[in-house]
């Protein structure tokens, strides 16, 4: 990685899962000044040294004081389980054009800007495995949500540098949705839906993902492309059921659940949740998800435009997450 000492960035959502391993490492590259919106509780950038730049996604004079004069924008802040749709298209799309619409006034000159996206966006697929040239038919109102963000961000792409990332399902430290997995795990049973042998699964470990997010930001050919960021490999369950095991160093009792019961449990989940005041990572629309969403793809392009090249072995990430759950105290 060249040296980016003189180089500036601007970090929505840096407060999240992703965000904060984000900002991390634009500090550990040794940019220049790393700016992050914060709402409240700056959380895991607390001690960073960053400026941060209080407001939301919706306030233009937080924005506009957010990317002025910086060369980079990393765009990662959304909403990715909601009850209503309005949150959805509260942060996933008007924030993200609230966002383009202050570099638009305060800094046009920018160099990069990153949008994050999802594999969620493209829904059903005719592949098993998506490249950038499937189309867009999201199965639940998150990937609707970011699929409608990615179209409205043509016309801005006329008149600003902007590069789009798909991530599919992320794991590391900090992450709160897998975890629930990774509980089951300890207590020493496994959820399998359908078959468990076979490759089903792109799981991108954060740092993989954060180093490419950067590195497409920093590349002088991502402009106005869109890309994927997955794994090194797509994975079964089985793999992953079995690195984790060894992780916890036990015996797991493997139930296989059909896809057909996948919607009674959503159901059951978000009715459970509600009498605990939450919404479950289990819901109705990630079941819908789970059973007709494509969930791997191919990130071949990043690799061949800009080098992307995960390389964190899958029992590496899954040890250091798990020991980083027990750590702090969530196992």
């Amino acid at each position: 990685m060249p040296d980016e000492a003189s180089h500036s960035a601007f970090v929505t959502g840096g407060t999240g899962f992703v965000g904060s391993h984000l900002v991390e490492r634009l500090l550990q590259e040794e940019f220049g000044e790393v700016r992050c919106l914060v709402r409240q509780d700056p959380g895991y950038l607390k001690g960073l040294p960053i400026k941060i730049v209080p407001g939301t996604i919706g306030d233009q004079n937080a924005l506009r004081k957010g990317v002025e004069g910086v060369d980079y924008v990393f765009h990662v802040a959304a909403v990715t389980r909601a009850t209503e749709w309005a949150a959805f298209e509260s942060a996933n799309i008007d924030g993200t054009l609230h966002l383009l619409e202050a570099v638009k006034a305060a800094n046009p000159d920018v160099r990069n800007i990153m949008i994050t996206s999802s594999l969620a966006a493209v829904g059903r697929c005719d592949d098993r495995v998506a490249t950038e040239k499937a189309p867009l038919r999201p199965v639940s109102r998150y990937g609707e949500s970011k699929a409608l963000m990615e179209r409205r961000l043509h016309p801005y792409q006329d008149v600003l540098p902007i590069v789009v990332v798909r991530p599919p399902a992320v794991y590391g430290p900090r992450e709160t949705d897998i975890f629930t997995f990774f509980k089951s795990i300890a207590r020493g049973f496994c959820p399998i839906v359908g078959a468990g042998d076979t490759p089903s699964l792109s799981l991108v470990h954060v740092d993989d993902l954060v180093q490419g997010m950067l590195a497409a930001v920093l590349s002088n050919v991502t402009t106005g492309k869109t890309y994927f960021l997955g794994s090194p490999r797509n994975y079964s369950w089985y793999e992953i059921r079995d690195a984790a095991a060894h992780a916890f160093k036990r015996r797991v009792l493997t139930i296989r659940v059909p896809p057909g019961f996948l919607g009674p449990i959503g159901w059951i989940s978000e009715f459970a949740g509600r009498l605990r005041g939450v919404y479950p990572p289990l819901n109705r629309e990630k079941a819908n998800e789970i059973r007709h969403a494509c969930t791997m793809c191919d990130s071949s392009l990043a690799g061949s435009d800009f080098g992307y090249a995960p390389g964190k072995r899958l029992e590496d990430g899954i040890s250091e997450t798990i020991d980083w759950y027990r750590k702090e105290g969530w196992l």
